[in-house]
């Protein structure tokens, strides 16, 4: 297979397969949400309930897609819109398995936080263009909230770029044969995953869209597909986020006996059924106490790994 024809039906792949798995992932969490608390989940709609997605899906198209009038319509529009583009062309870096993958950039690390903070656009806009008091109040939580742990995350990953000595996520998959790096930068991994949480808004820092306060937060005037962007771009977030985690601490594709694209899967599956165990594990903080965590104890334990990692290089580097 010739190198246009091959990088065409990786493209296809990915994009088929990121989507596939996010609109997946909407059955997963019921069904694992119900098993942690003890009832029945989606069961009616199909063998175990995994015609449920299938309905939902019906349903949205079936929605009738408003836009209210006191919106600022173009911009209402195109806000849903941002967040799974920045999610799907962040995952065109994700190096899934050897030859697998849409591109090797050589600043791909680079490409990914950049495409994350382009992310908090999608909502911001919708919030201010949505020209509601609660949308409003939730886009302006969700841009402080993503702002400040982008700061963090960008942090953490700063010890795996001084081991890797790269920025090219392939090679610092590569750079983990002889030792995964969630041993050495166990704390760069907390922090990480801490502000990846955050960046998705998931719970419990799912303070934009809080429902007890502000109904649906910055989504609220949204309904139809264009609510079901929001969703499914929440999917794909915790999917890349996952991906990431993967890629950065566990060794991305490496490991034995199973083939390298099945290693990639399952150790992502277990991030993202993760990120489920804490919806139903957590209780959701106030939003002054999650900004506190963030630049109290994130921003701390970040810089705490930047200069130990530093530290140990320099010293080995002195000695040899």
């Amino acid at each position: 297979m010739n190198e246009p024809i091959r990088s065409i039906v990786n493209i296809v792949a990915v994009l088929i397969g990121t989507l596939t798995v996010a609109v997946f992932l909407i059955w997963l969490e019921r069904r694992l949400l119900a098993l942690w608390q003890d009832r029945y989940g989606p069961n009616r709609v199909g063998p175990f309930g995994l015609l449920q997605v299938l309905a939902d899906a019906i349903k949205l198209f079936a929605k009738e897609d408003w836009i209210p009038p006191f919106a600022e319509k173009t911009v209402f529009v195109l806000a849903p819109a941002v967040i799974m583009v920045t999610a799907l062309l962040s995952f065109g870096v994700v190096p899934i398995a050897p030859g697998i993958g849409v591109t090797d950039l050589s600043i791909g690390l680079l490409f990914f936080l950049a495409m994350s903070s382009l992310g908090v656009y999608s909502i911001v806009l919708a919030g201010w263009a949505s020209n509601s008091k609660y949308a409003l109040l939730g886009g302006l939580r969700a841009s402080a909230q993503m702002i400040s742990y982008e700061v963090f995350m960008g942090l953490s990953l700063t010890g795996v770029v001084m081991l890797a000595g790269t920025f090219d996520l392939r090679r610092i998959v590569e750079a983990q044969r002889d030792l995964w790096f969630c041993i050495p930068q166990a704390l760069g991994l907390f922090v990480f995953l801490v502000a990846g949480i955050a960046e998705t808004r998931r719970l419990p820092f799912d303070l934009p869209e809080a429902e007890s306060e502000l109904v649906a937060g910055f989504h609220a005037e949204y309904s139809g597909m264009k609510f079901g962007m929001f969703f499914v771009g929440e999917y794909l977030g915790i999917t890349l986020i996952s991906a990431m985690i993967v890629t950065l601490f566990f060794g991305g594709w490496l490991g034995p006996w199973l083939p390298a694209l099945a290693w990639f899967g399952l150790k992502t599956f277990v991030c993202i059924c993760f990120f489920i165990l804490l919806r139903a594990a957590l209780p959701r903080p106030r939003y002054d106490q999650l900004m506190a965590y963030g630049w109290k104890i994130m921003l701390p334990l970040a810089l705490l790994n930047l200069v130990v990692t530093g530290g140990i290089l320099l010293a080995r580097g002195s000695r040899t």
